[in-house]
This record gives C-alpha cells, structure tokens and sequence, in this order.
C-alpha cells in the first residue's frame, strides 16, 4: 500500500515538474518591456507574409504568403509570392504569381544570387498536401518556373536555403506528418526534426537530432549554415563541405527564446524573427487568443568566439503578431507574421 502511495506522489510530482517546465520553455512566465527605437508602417494586401528575403543588390524584397488565418477556419487558404520594394508602401506591392493554383501553398523561401541572369528563388511548396521545392528563375522582374522536386526525405519541409543554381537544404521541422506522433513530437521537445540536402540529382538526410528545425539560411561563401531550432530554443551553426555538402555541427547558440527564419545581413550578423511566448503563439493560432507577440533579435560575432545577442523589436502583438522573419536592407527592416494580414515595414534609427 505505501508503494502504490509512494508511486502516485511520484507520478504526481514528475507530472508537475513537466507542466512546469512546458510552462516555463513556452514563455509563460516571460516579462516583456516592448521596444523599438525606429518607425514601422503597416503594409496591407498580403495574408501570412511567412517568410520574406531582400536582394543583396536590386534592394527587391521577396514574401512568400499564405492565408493561414482562413486556412485555420477549415475555409480554402490562398498562396502567392510578392515583390515588394522597401520604404515604398503598399503601392509597390507586385503579385509574382497571379496564375498559380488555388491550392499554391509557398512557406519558406530561399534566394540564390548567381548574378546576371542566373538568379533564382526556391520556394517551399504544400500545394495539394505533397511536399515540394519550387524554383524560379527571376527574369527581368518576373518568375519563371524552372522545376519542380520532390523526396521522401522533404517530411515536414519549413524553410529552404539554396547553395547552388539546383542544390538547396531543406529544413524539416517534424519528423511526422499530422497526428498523434506529431503532437508528441512537440509536446515532448523530441529531437527528431532534420536538415536534407538536395545535390541536384538525389536527397539526403545531412542533419539530424534536431528539435522543430524551422528557419535555415547559409553563409555567402557556402562554408557556414545556420538553422534556427524553435523547441530547442537555438540557433544551430554548421561547418558544411562545399564538395560533398556534408556539415558537421559546430556551435549551438542558445537563446531565451524560439526562433523562426534566419537571415543574413551585409555583416553577416543574423537577423530572427522569434516567438517569447510560444503558448500564446499556439492560442493565438488556434483563435483563443486576440494577439501573439512579435520580437526580433539580431545576432553577431562578438570578436571572441562567442556571440552577443540583441533585442532589435519586441512587440506584445498590437502592431505584429507572431514573427516569423526579419529582414534588414539599407535602413529598413521588414518584419513578416504567420498569419496576419499585414506586414511591417520599418526604418531602423
């Protein structure tokens, strides 16, 4: 009889200990003091600005969108990628892709600057429940589709970053599809998520052990590739080998949050759009909740091996809730959501 009590109490207490825990990693006993020292405006006409990218040389932002508030209702959500010109407001809005098909489902998007004309943009797509890399040629301002491939390796594909006119990686961020193994994927912080690497011709598994990888981005040389673990409230940092696109984990930066995509600046500082309260993002999502907070860190090399860690933007969710990418260019930061029907262009002080 004590055993059978000793037991019940222990249960108990583990059970607690977790709750806890979740509690804490979720973000429900952060403080937050919202910030930003420079001006955003609201940039209407665009549902779910996912995930955006700047040309390094046009200045041309890039936004890949989906109606996730609709999709959420069970009701046919609409993808599109836009062109989008900082600093120039709503106006300049430009729907890449007025032809795509009502079930085009675009998420994470990558750009490969090969200059002249061999620039492309990748484009994670959901359309019709199959698991696929778009690529797009960008010809005088416009889209191209090139090709379209998929693998059984793209399981749950977040985010992709190309490394070559027909090589990318592909970040997985669940290592099931929808249902109960996936929710006990989440629940549970399982390291099974992974990072796939396409050579062109074939795909293979390059990164494992990893918990919800979510953003992915590469350094200009191709030697350094960064992706953002959103459960593992990391940034991993991966030596890869140009030849054979192998990577071998260096360094994990841990941060007092969860991160979403990762992008690169001039400097090569990385810029994250980050969630400090994850359980609000998931009450939010499902509609149980009016907003979700928006926060925005830029990471850079502090001289010492190490890295320092800034809070550029934190919002409680009136102006943006729930980013999901930064992206900085000549003074102005772009800042996408999940799922709102805005995003937000701002000049940095």
């Amino acid at each position: 009889m004590r055993t059978g009590r000793t037991l019940l109490v222990l249960t108990l207490l583990a059970a607690a200990a977790w709750t806890l825990r979740t509690l804490w990693l979720g973000g429900a006993f952060t403080r937050l003091e919202p910030h930003f020292e420079g001006e955003c405006q609201r940039i209407t006409g665009v549902a779910g600005a996912e995930d955006l990218t700047i040309h390094p040389r046009t200045g041309v932002a890039y936004v890949s969108s989906y109606d996730r508030a609709v999709a959420e209702r069970g009701e046919p959500g609409r993808g599109a990628l836009y062109a989008y010109a900082p600093g120039k407001g709503p106006a300049s809005l430009r729907n890449l892709t007025p032809d795509a098909g009502a079930d085009f489902h675009p998420h994470g998007i990558g750009l490969w600057v090969g200059g002249g004309d061999r620039d492309a943009l990748f484009v994670v797509n959901h359309a019709g429940g199959r698991h696929s890399v778009e690529i797009y040629d960008l010809v005088v301002g416009r889209l191209v589709h090139r090709s379209s491939i998929v693998a059984p390796e793209f399981v749950s594909p977040n985010d992709v970053v190309p490394v070559g006119p027909e090589q990318f990686y592909v970040a997985n961020d669940h290592a099931h599809p929808q249902g109960i193994l996936r929710t006990l994927e989440e629940w549970f912080r399982l390291p099974l998520a992974t990072v796939v690497f396409w050579d062109g011709s074939q795909a293979s598994v390059a990164a494992e052990g990893i918990r919800m990888a979510n953003g992915i981005n590469a350094a200009p040389d191709g030697r350094t590739l960064y992706v953002a673990a959103s459960l593992g409230r990391e940034v991993r940092v991966y030596a890869r080998d140009p030849d054979t696109g192998a990577l071998d984990l260096e360094e994990r930066v841990a941060l007092d949050t969860a991160p979403d995509n990762v992008e690169l600046d001039a400097d090569r500082r990385l810029w994250i759009g980050a969630h400090p309260k994850l359980l609000r993002l998931v009450r939010y999502r499902s509609g149980r909740a009016r907003t979700a907070p928006s926060q925005v860190l830029r990471l850079a090399r502090d001289g010492e091996g190490g890295w320092q860690v800034e809070e550029v933007f934190l919002d409680a969710g009136e102006r943006l809730s729930g980013s999901s990418v930064a992206a900085p260019h000549a003074g102005r930061l772009l800042i996408g959501p999940i799922q709102d029907a805005h995003f937000l262009d701002c000049r940095m002080p």
